[in-house]
């Protein structure tokens, strides 16, 4: 994930959830590409959220740094933050701005004094959740099938809702539509098939765009780079940038 970094991840005991941990310099010319997830992230002694993504995401900071964080599947953050997945869209903030001041500072020392960040991170997630009201699970049907490749009309049909009551579900799930959200999955599963080697034109395909034109298309449009930039930054392959350079002084955020 660039000179002299280094990314791990693993599967969360958290449902549908992923852990990972970045440690290496901080590159600003390294964009987050939109996924559909939220993040729970520690990195410079501080806990922050990464919310839902509509395009590239690029740090202004450089250096060194490390991030470790949980990055939770389309429509499982919001219940447990407590907060609608559109009031976070396109935001990195403080976790201090979404719960009580307090409770942060303790959390935060808990896991400043933990060997392995990355655990204690998830058991707080862990124990959140268990007092926290579950993910909405029509939300969760729409991802699953919006990330098979159905479209946003047999998606309403099949879970049984109207264009404007989906739409309405998505922006509290998602923090966008389920337009954008089928877009943004659909991106994420023609750069699996590239990272992987398939030709432009048969991921294209497989993904579910029209041809290879329309997939430089959404490239352009979600993550403002091309299909050969963007292979140029990972150096031909590998792991996809993760919600990692978001170091930002407190109280602050980022829109894009």
């Amino acid at each position: 994930m660039g000179a002299g970094g280094r990314y791990e991840e693993r599967s969360s005991r958290f449902g549908g959830a992923a852990v990972w941990k970045w440690s290496g310099p901080r590159d600003p010319a390294r964009s987050v590409l939109p996924d559909g997830c939220m993040d729970l992230l520690w990195t410079g002694g501080r806990l922050l959220v990464a919310g839902p993504d509509t395009h590239a995401f690029t740090s202004d900071e450089a250096g060194p740094g490390a991030c470790t964080g949980i990055r939770f599947a389309p429509g499982t953050a919001p219940a447990l933050l407590g907060v609608p997945a559109h009031e976070l869209r396109d935001r990195r903030v403080p976790l201090d701005s979404v719960w009580p001041g307090a409770e942060v500072r303790r959390l935060a020392e808990r896991i400043d004094d933990a060997a392995d960040p990355a655990a204690a991170l998830e058991d707080i997630a862990l124990r959140r959740a268990a007092d926290a009201s579950p993910p909405d699970p029509l939300a969760l049907s729409v991802a699953e099938r919006l990330g098979q490749g159905l479209s946003v009309a047999d998606t309403a049909r099949s879970v049984g809702l109207g264009a404007r009551q989906l739409h309405r579900r998505s922006l509290a799930a998602f923090g966008y539509g389920p337009k954008t959200l089928a877009r943004v999955l659909r991106l994420q599963r023609a750069l699996t098939l590239v990272r992987a080697g398939t030709p432009y034109a048969e991921a294209a395909c497989a993904a579910g765009c029209t041809d290879q034109a329309h997939l430089a298309r959404e490239v352009r449009d979600l993550a403002g780079t091309t299909l050969g930039g963007y292979l140029a930054v990972l150096g031909g392959a590998g792991q996809a940038p993760a919600k990692s350079d978001t170091a930002l002084p407190s109280g602050s955020s980022t829109t894009a």
